[in-house]
């Protein structure tokens, strides 16, 4: 049993494209599903969709990674930063760019996870999830 689902999806989404793989099967979640939508629309991974299996613990996400040449994978930093054990909480004037701008930081909001730019933009500060780059 996984009790940290995001840290998890992170993982598989890391090792998946490290060993080349088109596709990665991930925990068939809420929280994963926005995180998933927001790599999406950030242009980190081609997209994403839903496959029934079964049972109800068979259900995950198809997610399609990205990358730019053959080999080279769209994502090269992606680590989880807020853990069950340890919470990480920010306003949105503290939230640092990850290299320069070129990643994201996943923020969990009162309105929903989404990118610390669409965080600054909307004066939102929240619970740091992970950083992407």
């Amino acid at each position: 049993m996984v009790t940290d689902t995001i840290a998890d999806c992170l993982t598989r989404i890391r090792n998946s494209q490290r060993a080349g793989h088109k596709s990665s099967r991930v925990m068939f979640t809420k929280q994963v599903k926005a995180v998933l939508e927001v790599l999406k629309s950030e242009g980190f991974v081609e997209g994403f969709e839903a496959r029934k299996g079964e049972t109800i613990k068979e259900n995950c996400y198809e997610v399609f990674l990205k990358y730019f040449a053959p080999g080279e994978p769209q994502i090269t930093l992606i680590r989880r930063v807020s853990k069950p054990g340890r919470r990480v909480y920010q306003r949105c004037e503290d939230l640092q760019k990850v290299r320069a701008g070129l990643g994201i930081n996943l923020v969990s909001t009162s309105q929903g996870v989404m990118s610390d730019r669409e965080a600054r933009r909307r004066k939102l500060g929240g619970e740091l999830l992970a950083q992407v780059a």
